[in-house]
């Protein structure tokens, strides 16, 4: 009975978003945001229930609760000055991309993300990283007037990668890394309104191959990394280039999407913005190396024979081929490019 009532709540949670970014109007948009609001929910209290699940289903709750009425309130503006015919100010304009903003966790209205990240399981947290965005994110992409874009992008990546610095955490670590993702994608959607969507679909999947190989051998925090066993010498391995493919390095498939962006940045003369995100993106680099540093450096004796169990699971097998492309992708693009 649990399986079907979960199985319902992740249609609606998917025909939500679907309703979001096929409607042609803000207040079906709205009624589909609510609808996948009121499926997450749920799915956030699923499994083990503790203080820290609730408290942050409750965040949740509220954060979107309030931009879903800022958004309400804006469309009922915007409405009321078609019916008048006045075209709409700059701020009911900005009114409503802010509510988005916090929908999405977009800086500086990031201050939920966080918090509510650190309460989740691994699974609940990818949803929240990947699909949850799609719908507001979308709607941003509609949005015609980019001219104030630049401040929220510099914030997102400028919070995203200075946040992470003293960070222990690992979900506060991927919601940090998301924010700055988050204004990586609103520089594509300046200059192609479908190079966003490529970042997101690569985003997407970089974070799945990690998130799934931490919720397999449970790992939330910095010292559980460094008490896996000697043995475990190859996951170590996995998640230090993954991580490095999540921040965009090269040789790894991180690269390609940033690479897209860049080449566009370029092309349009915008040198300045570009010369802040790869500083910035470098800063992410850092505190992801520092980590895989550490991981390897320093070696606990400690028995790890509970997650050697975990590693013979058949479930590796899907985890490991998904992060070989994560760190082979761009090679295997390339070499597919050149062959053809």
């Amino acid at each position: 009975m649990k399986k079907i009532i979960f199985s319902i709540f992740i249609i609606t949670l998917i025909l939500g978003s679907l309703i979001t970014i096929s409607s042609n109007s803000w207040l079906s948009a709205w009624m589909g945001l609510e609808i996948n609001l009121l499926s997450f929910i749920p799915l956030m209290n699923e499994g083990k229930k503790n203080l820290m699940t609730s408290e942050s289903s409750l965040k949740y709750f509220l954060t979107q609760a309030f931009a879903s009425s800022i958004l309400l309130f804006s469309i009922i503006l915007l409405m009321m000055f078609s019916s008048l015919k006045i075209n709409p100010n700059m701020f009911n304009e900005l009114l409503i991309m802010s509510s988005l903003f916090l929908k999405s966790g977009t800086a500086p209205f990031h201050f939920w993300f966080p918090e509510v990240m650190e309460g989740m399981n691994w699974i609940n947290g990818l949803i929240l990283m990947t699909w949850q965005k799609i719908s507001p994110l979308m709607l941003i992409s509609y949005n015609s007037n980019f001219n104030y874009m630049y401040i929220f992008i510099i914030l997102s990546m400028l919070i995203g990668a200075l946040s992470g610095l003293n960070q222990t955490s690992l979900r506060k670590l991927m919601a940090f890394s998301s924010i700055n993702h988050i204004g990586w994608m609103l520089m594509g959607m300046m200059f192609n309104e479908n190079l966003w969507f490529y970042y997101f679909l690569f985003y997407s999947f970089l974070s799945m191959s990690i998130i799934l190989l931490l919720n397999n051998f449970q790992l939330f925090h910095f010292t559980q990394i460094f008490n896996l066993s000697v043995k475990n010498s190859l996951i170590k391995f996995f998640l230090f280039l993954n991580f490095l493919s999540l921040g965009g390095l090269p040789p790894f498939l991180g690269f390609l999407p940033k690479w897209l962006i860049i080449q566009n940045l370029v092309e349009n003369n915008q040198l300045f913005i570009l010369f802040i995100a790869i500083n910035l993106t470098l800063i992410t680099l850092f505190y992801y190396i520092r980590l895989s540093y550490s991981i390897f450096m320093l070696n606990f004796n400690k028995n790890s024979w509970m997650l050697m169990n975990n590693f013979s699971n058949k479930n590796m097998t899907f985890i490991l081929t998904m992060n070989f492309f994560s760190i082979m992708g761009l090679m295997i693009i390339s070499l597919i490019y050149l062959i053809l």
